[in-house]
Parts: C-alpha cells; sequence; structure tokens
C-alpha cells in the first residue's frame, strides 16, 4: 500500500503549476529540456495528433466542463465545435496565457481548486488533459464521482495522460519508483517541487469509471499518451 499524499505536496503541486505557467508549453512541443532529439521527438508528436484526432472524431458540441486546462492546449480544440466552455483551474497565470491563447468569448474561467471544486450544473462533456495523473489514488474514486456528477445522462468524456516513459519528462527529471506517488519537478531556474505523479493501468481506469457509472474505453498510443472516450451512463 502507497503512502497517501499529503494536503501540503498538493499545495506545494498547485504552486509548481502556477510558477510553471510561462515554462509549461516548452514540454509539449518538446522545446529546451524537454528536447529528447529528433526521434523521440517525432514519436511524441506523432503520438499527439492521433489523440487529436480522437478527440476532433468526436466534435464536441453543446456545453463543456474542462479540468485544468492549462495554457489552452486542449481547450483551443475544443472551442472548435462547443457551444460554451467552462474552463476550472487553480492557476491564474495558466488562465490568463489561456484566455490570450484562445480569445473565445464562449470559454468561462473559473479560479478553483480542483481537490474541493464541485460542479453546480450538468454539461454534455467533460474533457481533462494530463490531470488525471495528478490525482492521489485515495482521492482518485471521489475524482470519478466528481466527473459523473457533472456530466448529463448520454453526455461524453474524454481525457488524456501520460505513459510512463523516461522521455516524456524534462532531461533532468526523474520518473517516481512505481512504490511512490510524488516525484520532485524543476523549473528552468532550479528550483524544486514535490508533485503527484501516477501512472494507471488501463483495466484500472476503466473498472473505476465503471463504479462511477461511467463507460470508459482506454486506449493508448505507441510510447507516450493514454487517452480515454467515454458516456455518462443513461
Amino acid at each position: 500500500m502507497r503512502d497517501t499524499v499529503s494536503e501540503q505536496t498538493l499545495h506545494e503541486m498547485r504552486d509548481y503549476y502556477r510558477a510553471r505557467a510561462a515554462e509549461y508549453d516548452e514540454w509539449f512541443y518538446r522545446r529546451g529540456r524537454y528536447d529528447r532529439g529528433p526521434d523521440a521527438n517525432a514519436r511524441w508528436f506523432a503520438d499527439a495528433e492521433e489523440v487529436f484526432a480522437a478527440l476532433d472524431a468526436l466534435e464536441i458540441t453543446g456545453d463543456v466542463l474542462e479540468l485544468a486546462p492549462g495554457t489552452g492546449i486542449w481547450t483551443e480544440r475544443l472551442a472548435r465545435t462547443a457551444r460554451s466552455i467552462t474552463a476550472v483551474d487553480a492557476s491564474p497565470e495558466m488562465v490568463a496565457i489561456n484566455r490570450a491563447r484562445v480569445a473565445s468569448d464562449r470559454v468561462t474561467y473559473v479560479l478553483a481548486y480542483l481537490f474541493t471544486w464541485r460542479p453546480e450544473r450538468t454539461y454534455d462533456a467533460v474533457v481533462f488533459g494530463f490531470w488525471l495523473s495528478h490525482v492521489p489514488d485515495e482521492r482518485l474514486d471521489a475524482f470519478w464521482r466528481m466527473v459523473a456528477a457533472a456530466l448529463r445522462p448520454g453526455g461524453t468524456i474524454f481525457f488524456v495522460d501520460s505513459l510512463r516513459d523516461h522521455t516524456s519528462t524534462a532531461a533532468d527529471h526523474q520518473l517516481p519508483d512505481e512504490s511512490s506517488q510524488v516525484m520532485i519537478r524543476r523549473l528552468n531556474n532550479g528550483t524544486e517541487f514535490q508533485i503527484v505523479k501516477n501512472f494507471h493501468a488501463p483495466a484500472a481506469v476503466q473498472a473505476r469509471c465503471a463504479a462511477a457509472g461511467l463507460d470508459v474505453t482506454v486506449r493508448e498510443t505507441p510510447t507516450y499518451f493514454q487517452y480515454g472516450i467515454g458516456t455518462q451512463r443513461p
């Protein structure tokens, strides 16, 4: 049994993403410490295109709840078809970048701590990118229940997260041991933070979703990503 994650670590993770906001896109676009060379970068972008294509194929319309939208990589794509997006993030720095990037009056931003925030209505879809791995195991079932509560019957869920591969993170990062939920992350200036980082087997994700009333299928790209597509049971 792995140790539970302290509230202090969760707050430190929030501080990390606030401080990292201006650097965040370096990770996704493989720049600086995240540039792992032409071959690894090519695999990364090919895998990312698979996930983008899966999301685009859903043609999500209606009202969308996006959790931890960050700098807007996924918000931007959702805004192509969604009637409205409610984007909930704890970092005002991330929200500012997202707002400037997406520049849509159909996106409403909510500053809130996701471990305590609860939806006040239901949505046609719930989407989150690279958030699931930051939810402690002991909070995971409650998280899936919150997602289910936010979805109307028959609503759509889509999420993407990381597979365990050492080249997915910065060259000076080390992935956590499988017995730990916590890893050390560094900013470009060397400042260190503890964050939660978990990797989930597809069958385990599907089982926990099913327990919350969500029918979800989880797929994996060849190297870097895991993504789930599903619905709220009618």
